[in-house]
């Protein structure tokens, strides 16, 4: 199974990184096999920027947005900007194609310098991950501070780890695309994408043509 942390940490070390850590090293523990591949999204900073405001994908954004597209289990680790999550964050999101994440599991995790903010994972990112039809685990994580010591820290990224080892176990995302696949309004070009027909009505009008019209027999 293909695990995929995606930490949004711009720090090194990073308070998100170390959670977005310890999520992964509790998820591999309880599932043999997973491969997990790490994306820091400062390294791609630019690349993000770029192809949200030209749509030009570099090959590393591109590499990237391919192992999102291939993962079984996503962890997504934000910090806490202005009471919300990190702008590099939201933008990558926003650069996917929108049915790459269709019934992916994913948990959500943010960090913070301040308990203030222990409600941004629930109140801001599970409803952007509800949008991209994500299918988030009900726990989501965060830490502030004064958490890292506290066992109740540990708790509750060993059951979220737990719920995501389940959703993966049971390859709800791909159930959910299989069963669905013709329900969903897919992007043109994503990896849902089951292709179009381009010898159609519709298509030749899109191009300038007419409709086709029935080849006419002649009778002697």
């Amino acid at each position: 199974m293909n695990l995929v942390v995606i930490n949004a940490g711009t720090g090194d070390p990073s308070s998100t990184r170390l959670l977005a850590d310890r999520t992964a090293q509790r998820v591999a523990a309880l599932a043999d096999g997973v491969d997990i591949h790490v994306i820091d999204l400062r390294a791609i900073a630019t690349d993000v920027t770029t192809a949200l405001v030209s749509q030009h994908v570099a090959p590393a954004l591109r590499t990237a947005m391919d192992a999102v597209a291939a993962a079984d289990g996503i962890i997504a680790a934000t910090p806490v900007y202005s009471a919300g999550p990190s702008g590099l964050f939201t933008s990558f999101f926003q650069v996917l194609e929108t049915d790459t994440l269709v019934g992916t599991p994913v948990i959500l995790a943010a960090t913070a310098g301040t308990g203030r903010h222990a409600l941004v994972a629930d109140d801001q990112m599970r409803g952007m991950f509800g949008y991209l039809r994500a299918m988030t685990v009900p726990t989501a994580l965060f830490a502030a501070p004064e958490d890292w010591a506290d066992a109740a820290l540990t708790a509750r990224i060993d059951r979220a780890a737990v719920e995501l080892v389940a959703l993966m176990r049971a390859d709800v995302a791909g159930t959910v695309r299989r069963d669905n696949s013709s329900r969903y309004q897919t992007q043109l070009g994503s990896p849902n994408d089951p292709g179009i027909q381009l010898d159609s009505d519709l298509m030749r009008l899109a191009a300038g043509g007419g409709k086709r019209t029935p080849p006419i027999s002649l009778v002697e």
